[in-house]
């Protein structure tokens, strides 16, 4: 089990360079917000799974306690924008934006509800 010392110093998001780079995803995201079609699938599609892998390798190297919860989460916001944006699973008229509801809602409870009172790092409790 690791100490909360070095679950910080193994935690991509505690470097502000590294940091950085979680954010790119969702610029991604943010930007097909304005554009329709096979672009908006694309962004959100490539966005979401890239953050999804980026939080789930953060998980595995220091155990961020949201990082565990949004890995998952954007795979699956991935997954539900490729569907929808090729039409495999219509989620209706507002199906675009069910996907980034949800997706910031949880994001926002896992980082700061979660994380404020359950600690950071679970292994290092």
């Amino acid at each position: 089990m690791l100490t909360e010392s070095e679950c910080r110093n193994r935690d991509l998001l505690a470097s502000p360079s590294t940091r950085l780079l979680f954010w790119l995803p969702w610029l991604a995201i943010m930007i097909g917000i304005f554009i329709s079609g096979v672009t908006r699938t694309v962004l959100w599609s490539s966005g979401f799974g890239t953050a999804g892998v980026m939080c789930l390798l953060n998980a595995r190297r220091c155990g961020r306690r949201h990082c565990i919860y949004t890995g998952p989460l954007y795979l699956l916001a991935a997954l539900a924008s490729l569907l929808h944006g090729t039409g495999a699973m219509p989620l209706g008229p507002y199906g675009w934006d069910w996907i980034l509801d949800m997706s910031v809602a949880l994001s926002l409870f896992f980082c700061f509800i979660l994380e404020k009172a359950l600690g950071r790092y679970p292994s290092a409790h």
